[in-house]
């Protein structure tokens, strides 16, 4: 097992960090904002697609999360801060507001059938977190912190999120729920943008960021934590990460050139 050789261009036009999520072997779904300020999405099945546009006005990178094989959920701040989402599930949906005020980009996941959970940064700062129970939303809730960065998360379980932050002191910071919220832990490193995070078994858990030489880094956890580790490039946006199965990790970029590029570990 290792890393690719270098990244492979995969093209477009980004302005904002690229996001992406599996939902089976073999599947890639990536989206990102495109010069239009709209979401736009490619994916692989076995070959890379071509862009589409699932249209909208969007601040800042588009999260994306999944919940079964044919599923997709969508999130992105709009230019009046409030959330939005759109899914798909045989054909898509339109665009529906989930409240809240926003000053970045949102983070989802899905830890089992008809859960999501989605977080981003608030007006004040702080991280803000609201949940999918496969009836209603939850209400937003205020979880602390002052957050320099938009949020990044993981689930390796079914009741456990794992939510990754650039604080105050560009530092990585780590805050996790397995039926409470922990504090924050300081992680190190020193971060020039926006983390992300994926797991692809209990209890391991994989996390990448842009450092200020504008290379990528990578820790990860098995039972303790391990890195950073310089996989070098030269990237301009935070990262979005995937797995599709145990040891598969695929990295997402957008480089100086605003394409997205791609880097994987197999």
């Amino acid at each position: 097992m290792a890393w690719s050789n270098g990244f492979e261009s995969l093209g477009g036009v980004l302005t904002s960090k690229p996001e992406a999520v599996s939902w089976g072997p073999g599947r890639i779904d990536v989206v990102a904002r495109g010069t239009d300020s709209a979401c736009w999405h490619t994916w692989y099945d076995g070959s890379w697609r071509g862009w589409e546009s699932l249209e909208g006005i969007f601040k800042g990178s588009l999260a994306v999360s999944s919940w079964a094989g044919g599923r997709l959920d969508i999130f992105g701040v709009g230019t009046d801060s409030q959330m939005y989402h759109k899914w798909y599930s045989g054909g898509w949906s339109g665009w529906e507001p989930l409240g809240g005020q926003f000053t970045s980009s949102p983070a989802a996941v899905s830890w089992g059938p008809n859960r999501i959970d989605i977080f981003g940064r608030g007006t004040d700062q702080a991280l803000y977190h609201a949940f999918w129970n496969g009836r209603v939303w939850s209400k937003w809730e205020n979880l602390g912190g002052v957050l320099t960065s938009a949020p990044a998360v993981s689930s390796w379980a079914a009741n456990r999120l794992d939510v990754f932050v650039r604080g105050s002191n560009m530092r990585l910071y780590h805050k996790w729920w397995n039926g409470s919220w922990s504090g924050y832990t300081d992680l190190g490193g020193a971060l020039a943008g926006d983390p992300g995070a994926v797991s692809w078994e209990a209890n391991r858990i994989d996390v990448f960021y842009p450092g200020q030489d504008s290379q990528l880094k990578y820790m990860w956890w098995s039972g303790a934590w391990k890195g950073p580790e310089d996989l070098g490039g030269t990237i301009i946006s935070g990262v979005g990460a995937s797995s599709w199965s145990r040891a598969r990790l695929d990295c997402f970029v957008d480089g100086t050139d605003s394409a997205l590029w791609h880097k994987w570990f197999v």
